[in-house]
């Protein structure tokens, strides 16, 4: 007789699930604690100042909503694509394509265009522009069925040495004195304040709102939702699965593209090939660990964005590497993932096959 067994769940209860994804977080917080002790911090004064770094103040609470604006809106964009099953690790190259699709309105219309105008524009042009990215990797999945893990990642690079190349070239601003960068925005291509915080929380409220409803109550979520089920399913259904696919990476793309005319636009007022800042990557385990839900996806982006505030902060204030909320963060991420197996199978040890999870 087998010492340990492992055999597949029938059902697991919301409240099961949330306990052993609570405990998953628990254990993470824990673990991380035994990393900080192993090098010589404490982990109770580490986690005290992370907090206090990203809302202590009222500053610093604007600074973490800053920091969410983009997280939410590119993981709602990720959402849209993994519901699918379409494995989008695209997002750094669409925001970094948005915020070019930004830029050039920004630097090529006038600059007497009123504000409104020139934003709409400018948020068209990046979603288009980050659609596009999105639409490239899709149609070759769709039509010819290649791998979009990888397409999507090389893009990225892709993405990032164009911008660099017009950062040192064609794009360099000539008042610079041979500086590489590129001129920065006039004032009616910058997003305005409300609250203190850019309107990039609107957008994000609004981004949010759009993909819980898009994928809950419409045709085409619900169609995005059965591919991602199962394939031969939708194909039994006669739904267009090429169809589909492009659909939902250009509303993937075109999300993540809005990132980067936000980012363009409030945060730098001008393009750099580094705008992407990683939000790309890190909006992957923001979606992941709200379970492809919007809802949920706005608390965890909230969260992610006090560790990255709060990491900030301790390595002004004590010293300390930013990399020790980047530990955190990936801690929360293996424990959540692990958790996923615990919510699939039982686990038997024992000859008399006693279950222990």
């Amino acid at each position: 007789m087998n010492f340990i067994r492992i055999t597949k769940r029938d059902n697991l209860s919301r409240k099961n699930e949330f306990l052993i994804t609570l405990l998953a977080i628990v254990l993470s917080i824990v673990f991380a604690g035994i990393i900080l002790v192993i090098f010589g911090l404490n982990p109770f004064e580490i986690f005290k100042e992370i907090i206090l770094g990203s809302v202590g103040t009222g500053l610093r609470v604007k600074q973490t909503i800053v920091k969410a604006v983009p997280l939410i809106i590119t993981s709602m964009g990720i959402i849209v694509a993994f519901k699918m099953k379409f494995w989008n690790i695209g997002a750094e190259g669409q925001i970094t394509m948005g915020a070019l699709g930004a830029s050039w309105v920004a630097l090529n219309l006038s600059p007497d265009l009123p504000q409104p105008i020139m934003l709409l524009l400018m948020m068209i042009g990046a979603a288009v522009c980050g659609g596009i990215w999105a639409f490239i990797p899709a149609i070759f999945k769709a039509k010819l069925g290649t791998n979009e893990t990888i397409f999507t990642l090389m893009m990225n690079y892709v993405a990032i040495k164009f911008v660099t190349y017009l950062q040192y070239g064609p794009w360099m601003d000539p008042a610079a004195n041979g500086f590489p960068k590129i001129a920065m925005f006039p004032d009616n291509a910058v997003l305005p304040k409300l609250g203190g915080v850019n309107i990039g929380w609107i957008l994000a409220i609004l981004a949010a709102a759009f993909v819980y409803f898009f994928m809950n109550y419409t045709k085409k979520g619900y169609e995005i939702t059965v591919v991602g089920e199962s394939v031969e399913t939708a194909r039994y259904a006669g739904m267009n699965i090429s169809r589909i696919i492009v659909v939902a990476m250009l509303i993937s793309g075109g999300l993540c593209g809005i990132t980067g005319m936000i980012q363009a636009s409030a945060i730098e007022k001008t393009l750099v090939y580094g705008i992407a800042n990683g939000y790309g990557f890190t909006a992957i385990i923001t979606a992941w660990l709200s379970k492809l839900n919007a809802g949920y996806a706005v608390a965890v982006c909230a969260v992610f964005a006090m560790l990255i505030q709060g990491g900030q902060y301790i390595q002004i204030a004590l010293g300390v590497p930013s990399a020790v909320s980047d530990i955190v963060q990936g801690l929360i991420l293996f424990f959540v993932l692990g958790s996923e197996f615990f919510m699939r199978y039982k686990v038997h040890i024992g000859r008399n096959s006693k279950e222990v999870a």
